[in-house]
């Protein structure tokens, strides 16, 4: 009847230890998917991709290093780059700003010469 005992408490702390295993990764794994931001470059080709689909592009560039963007109580991280094409034999310039968590692009401006 003793061993029984034992065996019946190293099960119980078995199932235990792999029930809090389970969680504890669980839980680890989503505060890691919450904090990891997108590649600059994904982001870039993402901005490249909606900048196409209205025409040719003739150069694109993205800052590697994010900065942080603070609107109201929203608090973010951000990726700036640009985008020059060529519009009625000009070439004009545009800034964007997009979210590095989500690839969002939060502000496109157009520079003025």
């Amino acid at each position: 009847m003793n061993e029984e005992n034992e065996l019946s408490y190293f099960k119980g702390g078995l199932a235990l230890g792999v029930s809090l295993g389970i969680l504890s990764g669980i839980a680890s794994t989503l505060w890691y998917q919450k904090k990891r931001t997108l590649d600059a470059d994904l982001v870039l080709e993402s901005v490249k991709e909606a900048f196409l689909k209205e025409g040719p592009i003739e150069g694109s560039w993205i800052e590697f290093e994010k900065k942080p963007l603070r609107k109201f109580a929203v608090h973010s991280k951000t990726y700036n780059g640009g985008i020059s094409r060529l519009e009625d034999g000009v070439m004009v310039q545009y800034e964007f700003t997009a979210d590095a968590f989500t690839g969002t692009v939060i502000d496109v401006k157009r520079i003025k010469d």
